[in-house]
């Protein structure tokens, strides 16, 4: 079994004149990612690789995240391509980058593509989960997705079941 993290960027800072791409996170998201990583880290679900938007609000939230995780750390690729990318793009993306030894993958991005993503490669799971995810998917939400299948490849619309949605103001 594959599972699959998908944690969009926490809250970002819009107050300064900066480009899309170069804003940091603002306070409130600067809290909630350790808090998510936590909750990664207490159900077990610590990634063996995370791909990550080169973003400067997403390698923020990476940041924030890594800390909370157990040791071993795992592998981390900044990739390029998921800043803004598309649901195609990002799966696109974990196809090419996750190898047979990550058993749990997490991506870090943006959205529209994540919660279009997420979307679209959930076929079953947690109803409340699932109404909740496809009503918003703010930042710092985690969907956690699991596969049948041994190989990344393979994974594709309808094919996961969603094992849980958070959002960081239900963590507490």
């Amino acid at each position: 079994m594959l599972t699959l993290l998908l944690l969009r960027h926490a809250k970002s800072d819009w107050s300064a004149d900066l480009g899309d791409h170069e804003r940091p996170l603002n306070k409130r998201g600067t809290k909630a990612a350790p808090r998510v990583a936590r909750h990664i880290a207490e159900s077990n679900l610590a990634p063996d690789r995370i791909i990550c938007s080169d973003a400067v609000r997403a390698r923020g939230t990476l940041s924030l995240v890594l800390p909370e995780l157990p040791p071993p750390p795992p592998h981390v690729e900044i990739e390029q391509q998921l800043y803004l990318a598309s649901p195609e793009t990002v799966l696109d993306v974990v196809h090419q980058h996750a190898t047979g030894n990550d058993r749990h993958l997490m991506v870090v991005g943006h959205n529209p593509g994540m919660h279009a993503l997420a979307l679209t490669l959930v076929g079953s799971g947690n109803k409340s989960a699932l109404t909740s995810m496809a009503m918003k998917f703010p930042t710092a939400a985690l969907a956690v997705i699991t596969f049948e299948t041994e190989n990344w490849s393979e994974i594709g619309p309808a094919g996961g079941k969603l094992e849980s949605f958070v959002i960081p103001r239900d963590l507490g």
